[in-house]
């Protein structure tokens, strides 16, 4: 995002961290915020022209809430509306960019819907191993991305493989990363399983080992990047056995390949 965009975002988030936590309701509220935000990006999307003229810093503020509410007014509950009039009242750089914050906010709401109900540590892992499911099928993952493919259809099949395996939150994150995607599921899966593990104030590290890590490991591995990194870091293990052993850490852009493959690799550069 553009700074513009990325300021409208971290000022209208503060607008929804207010609303959640005046009407906490037990996770609801987030979770209808989050799901009738979806709601507005899918209308939004479908309909050019409005897209441009909520997201038109040239307009009058007024004038982009005043549509705001002939078009939303009765399709959303207040708090939801009254989320929406903040959004459009700060001046996003591209109204693509206005899209991708109503969908992080979206997210957002939803996951703090989950935090509400003890279960944000299980989405966050949930969809990180959704993620891992889908990007290791091809295939699977291809029928999900078609944008061109019925949006029910895809959200049907994906529930096939949720159906009583995951929480109603990760289903709700899941299903709209397939509505409507912006690029391949399973890295949207990720950002937003990073998201939640951001919002409960840790980063992310993807470890790759050849076998599945232990818990001792996990802790001690953990630790260590704990130590390194002087923050709070949440272990994603996946297991790619063509490493042969050690394993392969990424915690943002940097990478730290302890892998034998990665060693033999190393070795066989060196001799050349």
């Amino acid at each position: 995002m553009h700074a513009a965009s990325r300021e409208a975002l971290d000022q209208t988030r503060s607008a929804l961290e207010q609303t959640l936590a005046a009407n906490p309701s037990g996770g609801a509220t987030g979770a209808k915020v989050g799901q009738e935000l979806f709601q507005v990006v899918g209308v939004l999307e479908d309909n050019r022209a409005l897209r441009v003229s909520v997201a038109d810093t040239a307009a009058p503020v007024e004038a982009r809430q005043d549509l705001v509410r002939g078009v939303f007014g009765w399709k959303v509950d207040q708090t939801t509306l009254d989320l929406l009039l903040a959004a459009v009242s700060r001046d996003w750089s591209t109204p693509r960019e206005l899209r991708e914050g109503l969908i992080l906010l979206g997210r957002e709401a939803l996951l703090r819907s989950a935090d509400q109900q003890g279960q944000l540590q299980a989405v966050e892992d949930e969809l990180f191993r959704l993620g891992r499911i889908v990007a290791g099928d091809p295939q699977f993952e291809q029928l999900l991305a078609d944008r061109t493919a019925d949006a029910g259809a895809k959200r049907g099949l994906l529930a096939e493989v949720l159906y009583g395996k995951v929480t109603a939150v990760t289903e709700a994150l899941a299903s709209q990363a397939v509505d409507r995607p912006s690029g391949m599921p399973a890295d949207d899966f990720m950002e937003i399983s990073i998201q939640a593990a951001e919002l409960r104030g840790r980063s992310v590290a993807v470890v790759t080992s050849a076998e599945p890590l232990t818990e001792q490991q996990s802790d001690d591995l953990r630790g260590r990047l704990t130590s390194l990194y002087g923050r709070e870091i949440a272990i994603h293990n996946d297991v790619d056995q063509a490493l042969l052993g050690g394993v392969v850490v990424r915690v943002g852009d940097e990478i730290i390949d302890g892998s034998v493959a990665g060693r033999l690799d190393a070795m066989r550069r060196s001799l050349r």
